[in-house]
C-alpha cells in the first residue's frame, strides 16, 4: 500500500480540487454503454469467464492514472494518489440472496490476475459472512456487477461532504442492440478529484484494454 503525498500548491486541478471540497462537495458519476462484444468473443474463445475478465481490463484501465488513485487521509489532511489500486469483488450466494466481499489484488498481467481472482471468487463461496475489511484496505475500488438486468442509468450517493475518492463502478447484464454486446457501466467519482472528462476519459481507456487484451492474446 505504497502511496505519495499530492502537493497542493502545484496539484494541476488545485482550483477545482479548493472548489470542490470547500464550496460545494459533490461527487460525479454517469453511466455509459461500452461495447463488450470483443470480450463475450474472446470469453468464448479462450473458455474464461466474461466477469473475471472485464474485471481485469476495469482495474487496469483505473491504474491507468493518477487521477482514479487519489484518496483523502483524514488523519493527516492530506491528499494522496496510490500506487496502485485494487478491485473489490461482490460475490453473490443465491441461497442466502447476500454477498461476500473478496478482495483481489490487481496485477498487471492478465494469467496472474485471472489466477488470483478467480481463486478470492472460490473462497468467498465458502462463506456467508459479509467481510467488509474496509480499514485495512484502503486502496481498494468496488467492482460490482448487477447481472440480471441490462439497465439505463443508475444513481449511488454518499454523505455531503465525505471526501471519499476512490472510483466506484457498477456494471449491468450485456444485451445486444445492432449485432454487437453492449453493456451498461456506472462510474462515480469524487467531483474534487474529476469532472466529465476524466469520467469519459475512464470509458475511453477501458475501450483500449479490451481491445488491448482481445487483440493481444489468442
Amino acid at each position: 500500500m505504497n502511496y505519495r503525498v499530492v502537493d497542493l500548491d502545484t496539484y494541476y486541478r488545485k482550483g477545482v480540487f479548493r472548489h470542490f471540497t470547500q464550496d460545494c462537495n459533490c461527487s460525479t458519476a454517469i453511466t455509459h454503454r461500452v461495447d463488450v462484444t470483443p470480450l463475450v468473443e474472446f470469453s468464448h474463445r479462450t473458455s474464461t469467464k466474461f466477469y473475471v475478465n472485464f474485471l481485469y481490463v476495469l482495474a487496469k484501465a483505473l491504474n491507468a492514472r493518477e487521477d482514479y488513485r487519489l484518496s483523502w487521509r483524514y488523519d493527516t489532511q492530506e491528499l494522496i494518489v496510490w500506487d496502485q489500486i485494487n478491485p473489490t469483488q461482490y460475490i453473490f450466494h443465491e441461497d442466502t440472496e447476500t454477498f461476500t466481499i473478496a478482495y483481489t489484488e490487481y496485477h498487471p498481467d492478465y494469467a496472474t490476475f485471472y489466477r488470483n481472482a478467480m481463486s478470492d471468487i472460490e473462497k468467498a463461496k465458502q462463506t456467508r459472512e459479509y467481510g467488509l475489511d474496509a480499514a485495512n484496505h484502503p486502496n481498494w475500488f468496488d467492482a460490482s456487477a448487477i447481472p440480471w438486468i441490462s439497465y439505463d442509468s443508475l444513481t449511488l450517493e454518499l454523505p455531503d461532504g465525505y471526501l471519499y475518492f476512490n472510483p466506484i463502478v457498477n456494471w449491468g447484464k450485456y444485451r445486444e442492440e445492432n449485432g454487437r454486446m453492449m453493456m451498461p457501466v456506472s462510474l462515480r467519482l469524487n467531483h474534487a478529484a474529476a469532472d466529465g472528462y476524466l469520467l469519459a476519459k475512464a470509458y475511453l481507456l477501458l475501450e483500449e484494454e479490451i481491445a488491448a487484451l482481445c487483440g493481444g492474446i489468442v
